[in-house]
């Protein structure tokens, strides 16, 4: 079950796109798991991200994980429930009003 989020893109604050940055130690292993989208070649890494709702072991290696969901599990259920069209868009904006960011929640795997 996935959903296509669109959003408007745009370039990396470098201005181009940059490269990926891999780590055996992080995987696509669980729900909230934040990557990077690119063009599917390599440096095309710009603006846009995705958050899974479920393991993705097919995108490790290929996308850049930068982070994780570690609270407010419940938006991330209603964003997987939202109503779609036949290609997986929300028929509704799904939009980003806040975010906080911790230390490292993922620092504990790099350990």
């Amino acid at each position: 079950n996935h959903i296509v989020i669109i959003g408007r893109g745009g370039t990396s604050i470098w201005g181009k796109g940059f490269e990926e940055e891999f780590s055996d130690l992080l995987k696509h292993n669980g729900r909230g798991i934040v990557s990077m989208a690119n063009a599917n070649k390599p440096n095309t890494n710009g603006s846009q991200f995705f958050i899974s709702y479920a393991k993705q072991p097919h995108l490790d290696n290929k996308h850049t994980i930068f982070g994780k969901v570690i609270w407010g599990l419940e938006t991330l259920d209603a964003m997987e429930h939202a109503a779609t069209d036949e290609k997986y868009k929300p028929k509704k904006d799904i939009k980003i009003l806040s975010i906080t960011i911790h230390a490292n929640p993922i620092a504990e795997t790099m350990q």
